[in-house]
């Protein structure tokens, strides 16, 4: 079989599963379990929990012992059966533990399905920086499918969606089966040091200026993707509470106008090899830091009617720079600045601070937020938007001033060997 449909699959099902869930699950709990903000970025921040370590821990597994699509396989079973618990569950901190369990399990095959489909390529002879982006779409495609089957099938304030997620998690599994194996970095005959052993060689990138930086702002931007996952879909379900905007098209299906944030993924992520060629790492990340800020400014003053909607779509469209110019060129930019004998701990350690330290600070310092401007008439959003906007704006004036530009062509990156 084709390596590039075999990862075209593995992307589609990896990114399904998170859709099924991510973005609706908050609503779920608020509306349905009647769970508070904090209770709610409680529950998200296990996902920040979980990456503080484990994507770090097992990309370490996967470099040294055990191949990476066998360890692969064996966290997405897991995943299945925690997804399938969720589904059961009502009390905020039983929640808490079944997805934080879950997480442990699920965050660190981000990181390994991105360090498969880089060994993958490479075995074929084919170019990592041309050919993965249009693999990484189908994740995103599938992304989207998930949360328009949840949406239009109305469940997204039900507990269904656990189980198709749990369905979801077990097939990729079984189809996980079929990728070629994966040879692990270990050579007996080479003597190594203590750190070397442990496989956390990953961790002497702190040692290059530019790349401690990078990390440290992976942390902050971490924090702000989580944000709208969080809490997108509670604020557009909120509009129902106006009459005039009870039977829009925003409120029946609000996952349906997220999902446009996904769509505009698609066509972003082909643009990441051209800016990060041309313009290094620097500038794209700053442009995604921008579009953060017109994000939640939209966010801020968008609402079902006609100018205001609008701005929720003008919102989701920007949110597709957002991510990709960074999540993606920031992985794309560990790939090139590693040794291919650390790929999966420094892909691990990225997952880390974005998505462990980064996610955890945001899921639960903007539950506080959410809480702070809540009283008893609701949630002041327009208030929360703008907090968070301003927040990516003092993020993008730091960075430009403090982070230096590598080469903008990335075959000039010096490789870390050390």
């Amino acid at each position: 079989m084709n390596i590039k449909y075999q990862l075209k699959v593995i992307f589609f099902l990896q990114f399904f599963i998170w859709g099924s869930w991510l973005i609706t699950l908050g609503s779920y709990m608020m509306r349905k379990l009647d769970f508070t903000g904090i209770e709610v970025g409680s529950v998200y921040g296990t996902m920040g929990i979980a990456s503080l370590f484990m994507p770090s821990l097992l990309g370490i597994v996967a470099d040294r012992w055990i191949p990476a699509n066998r360890l692969y396989v064996l966290c997405h079973l897991i995943g299945a059966i925690t997804l399938f618990i969720a589904a059961s569950v009502t009390s905020p901190f039983l929640m808490m533990i079944v997805i934080l369990i879950h997480c442990l399990a699920f965050m660190p095959t981000i990181a390994i399905s991105n360090s498969i489909s880089y060994s993958c390529l490479e075995s074929q002879g084919l170019d990592v920086i041309t050919q993965f982006p249009c693999i990484r779409i189908f994740g995103t495609i599938g992304f989207i499918v998930a949360m328009w089957l949840v949406s239009f099938l109305q469940l997204e304030l039900s507990s269904m969606q656990l189980y198709i997620a749990a369905a979801s998690s077990l097939l990729l599994s079984l189809y996980s089966l079929s990728l070629p194996l994966i040879p692990t970095a270990k050579n007996a005959t080479e003597e190594k040091s203590i750190i070397s052993s442990l496989g956390l060689d990953a961790f002497v990138l702190f040692k290059q200026p530019r790349m401690a930086i990078f990390f440290l702002f992976a942390v902050l931007l971490g924090g702000i993707l989580q944000i709208t996952n969080t809490f997108g879909n509670p604020f557009l379900h909120d509009f129902e509470k106006f009459p005039e905007y009870a039977d829009s098209l925003v409120v029946k299906y609000p996952s349906v106008l997220l999902s446009i944030s996904q769509i505009s993924e698609v066509v972003f992520i082909l643009f990441v090899p051209f800016f990060m060629k041309r313009l290094g790492i620097k500038y794209v990340m700053l442009i995604s830091m921008f579009a953060w800020v017109a994000r939640f400014g939209l966010f801020a003053y968008g609402d079902p009617s006609p100018v205001g909607f609008v701005l929720l779509l003008l919102s989701m469209i920007v949110y597709g720079c957002a991510f990709d110019f960074y999540n993606i060129s920031g992985s794309m930019y560990v790939e090139k600045s590693v040794s291919p004998t650390i790929r999966n701990s420094a892909q691990g350690l990225f997952m880390t601070m974005t998505n462990g330290l980064g996610a955890y600070l945001g899921s639960v310092i903007s539950g506080f937020v959410v809480d702070h401007y809540t009283t008893t008439s609701g949630i002041d959003w327009q208030t929360v938007w703008l907090v968070f906007a301003s927040y990516a704006l003092v993020l993008a004036i730091v960075f430009m001033l403090i982070f230096k530009n590598e080469n903008p062509n990335p075959q000039a990156t010096a490789t870390i060997n050390k």
